[in-house]
């Protein structure tokens, strides 16, 4: 039966539950980020302006993307330095991924342990074209998490859309997450699995304790708007994903991620997180 308000039983004791899961979870200090590509022609031009602007808007972790891998040691400790100085954290890192290999493994470690990082994110695998060379990335990967062990890191896959489109049978995240160890991160884009028509509180209720980090980027049906979507606006059920993977996913970080929007990046970082803190409370 619909109600008056158009809501079903089940749509609204799933609602419930959700809620009621979130308000449980809420004592959980769980920072929020901001991945800088969102704002990656700032950096560009002023990296430790931009950093010093985003800590400004409150945001308590900053994730850097692929071009931090050419700084020096000494260019690391700086901006080290800097978070200290802002109250920010460094939890995790984006990587290509030839900084797996093992011959460029251990520079991405030595400036992720001096930046604080936790976590050694793999951005994306390259062209892959079967299931036996997703099998390859998995490897790699658990490879990858052996050596960063004892060093107090770990090593992660950040999914894009093609992760979710099935191939022979099954979607490279399935191959992924059955073929790596429970040490590889499974860092969730909440924007490309709700693009690809993945439920993305059912991936992680399948898949407990492996989202230690979560892109908080949002989606629109709407062809016009598609990722340009603020966080809040687009077809993300939030609070329902913030009650799973705090109550079963292991996050540790959420990391607001925006591809471009309506307004300029600073704009949009600063109306992401205030939409992030109202959603999440």
């Amino acid at each position: 039966m619909i109600g008056s308000r158009g809501m079903n039983r089940r749509t609204f004791l799933s609602t419930a539950a959700a809620s009621a899961a979130l308000l449980s979870a809420k004592g959980k200090k769980i920072p929020v980020g901001l991945e800088l590509y969102s704002v990656r022609q700032e950096l560009q031009k002023d990296d430790v302006g931009t950093v010093k602007a985003v800590a400004k808007m409150g945001y308590e972790a900053v994730e850097f993307f692929s071009p931090y891998t050419n700084w020096t040691t000494a260019k690391a400790k700086d901006m080290r330095k800097l978070l200290d100085d802002l109250g920010v954290k460094c939890p995790s890192t984006h990587n290509g991924a030839a900084m797996f290999n093992p011959d460029r493994m251990d520079h991405a470690m030595e400036l992720n342990q001096i930046l604080g990082s936790k976590l050694i994110i793999m951005a994306s695998a390259g062209k892959v074209v079967d299931l036996a060379g997703w099998k390859g990335v998995a490897e790699k990967l658990n490879a990858a998490a052996e050596k960063m062990k004892s060093s107090g890191l770990r090593a992660g896959f950040h999914n894009h859309l093609v992760e979710f489109m099935p191939m022979e049978g099954k979607t490279p995240m399935e191959v992924l997450a059955a073929e790596t160890t429970k040490n590889v991160v499974l860092q969730l884009d909440v924007g490309t699995c709700v693009e690809a028509g993945v439920d993305p509180v059912a991936w992680i209720k399948k898949h407990p304790g492996r989202f230690a980090s979560i892109h908080a980027k949002d989606w629109s049906k709407d062809p016009a708007v598609g990722f340009k979507a603020l966080f809040g606006e687009g077809d993300s059920p939030w609070k329902k994903i913030f009650a799973a993977a705090e109550k079963s996913g292991g996050v540790e970080c959420y990391m607001i991620e925006q591809e471009g929007s309506r307004l300029s990046p600073m704009e949009t970082a600063e109306k992401c997180l205030a939409s992030f803190k109202k959603l999440r409370g």
